[in-house]
């Protein structure tokens, strides 16, 4: 019976030991998502010859190095509703036949596996025309103040730049207040590239720009905002 006992003991011993030893942790598998990719050509603010246009971008990392897609968004507003096309290439350039004479917008994201990238920024090109004798202003860029930044003080200082491809001077009409989209015009027909408006306190604010150019050609802005102290 001692016999049995001493056996038995060993016998658990010899379990709990070998148990301990085939135990594995499971750490978490993570993956991480590939990094943005950065625009070749078009660059932002250029006129394509050839409305067949050659995209272009450099590739993006990956840290786990998994394969890596590319989809492309091509569109005639800068908020990209509705798109014109969109398409996704293993490679990092692909040509795209699009109208003649038109405004575009395009930017381009990586994807691997599992996650996405953040979209690249926005350009904008134009592509040649048929006897076109005017283009519209391409869409005016943000100087300050900074998207979502906090004024401190009871009036700020509105600044943006913009182009023309024929170089046409340009005017501006500029819409700011609290409400999304802005409706209240603070500015009509200015020339220069910064309007000075007062505010109230803890207020968020709203403003966008149209610019003109005198023969038509109209082109209204995306809509930026900023908050008040």
């Amino acid at each position: 019976m001692k016999k049995y006992l001493y056996l038995l003991k060993i016998s658990i011993l010899l379990t709990a030991c070998g148990s301990s030893g085939d135990d594995e942790v499971n750490e978490p598998v993570t993956n991480n998502a590939p990094s943005v990719p950065i625009q070749v050509y078009p660059g932002n603010n250029v006129l394509c010859i050839d409305n067949s246009v050659n995209f272009s971008w450099n590739p993006a990392i990956d840290s786990e190095n998994d394969p890596i897609s590319y989809v492309l968004e091509i569109s005639k507003n800068n908020t990209f509703s509705p798109l014109i096309e969109t398409k996704t290439v293993s490679t990092t350039s692909t040509v795209i036949s699009l109208e003649k004479g038109v405004l575009y917008y395009w930017r381009v994201k990586a994807t691997d596996v599992e996650n996405s990238s953040n979209f690249s920024t926005s350009n904008s090109f134009y592509t040649e025309g048929n006897g076109i004798s005017n283009h519209i202003p391409f869409a005016p860029e943000l100087v300050s103040p900074l998207i979502n930044s906090t004024i401190l003080d009871a009036s700020v200082n509105l600044k943006w730049t913009n182009s023309d491809l024929d170089n046409d001077p340009l005017s501006y009409d500029v819409y700011c207040g609290t409400s999304n989209p802005p409706t209240e015009k603070k500015g009509d027909n200015i020339t220069t590239t910064n309007l000075s408006v007062t505010l109230e306190p803890s207020k968020k604010y709203y403003w966008r720009i149209v610019a003109k150019d005198g023969k038509g050609g109209i082109t209204t802005g995306q809509i930026w905002s900023f908050k008040t102290n």
